[in-house]
């Protein structure tokens, strides 16, 4: 699990918001599994290279909101999906499709050019 998670200093969106974004969309994903042990905060945070109160922070909010359990003296596990944490990839994604739709907009481009170029980039990155 932890070759997949990395946060960067440089950007503008605080650390713990980074690593509790990525976490969700790793459960959304199907690449955590409920009941899955996590990696402990001291060791996350020595992996990420940050401190660990950062990552606890992340933690904190992702058992606040269901996606893992927290039990002292255990580790940390993925929760069981329900209703409440059944978020969708697609939902996840609204934030950042919101801002392309916006982007192509101011710049002319129109809904079969941005088709084209999503899928261009879509082959170029998976492979295809």
């Amino acid at each position: 699990m932890l070759e997949l998670l990395n946060v960067n200093p440089n950007s503008g969106e605080p650390i713990y918001r980074q690593l509790h974004d990525q976490i969700v969309r790793l459960i959304v994903g199907g690449q955590l599994h409920p009941e899955e042990i996590l990696p402990s905060v001291r060791h996350l945070a020595e992996h990420l290279a940050v401190n660990p109160m950062t990552v606890s922070r992340a933690m904190q909010q992702l058992a606040e909101q269901g996606w893992i359990e927290r039990r002292r003296g255990q580790p940390s596990r993925i929760a069981a999906r329900t209703p409440a944490n059944n978020t969708s990839g697609g939902s996840l994604l609204a934030p950042q499709l919101t801002a392309l739709v916006e982007q192509a907009r101011q710049l002319g481009v129109d809904y079969d050019q941005l088709q084209i170029l999503l899928e261009q980039f879509w082959n170029k990155n998976s492979g295809n």
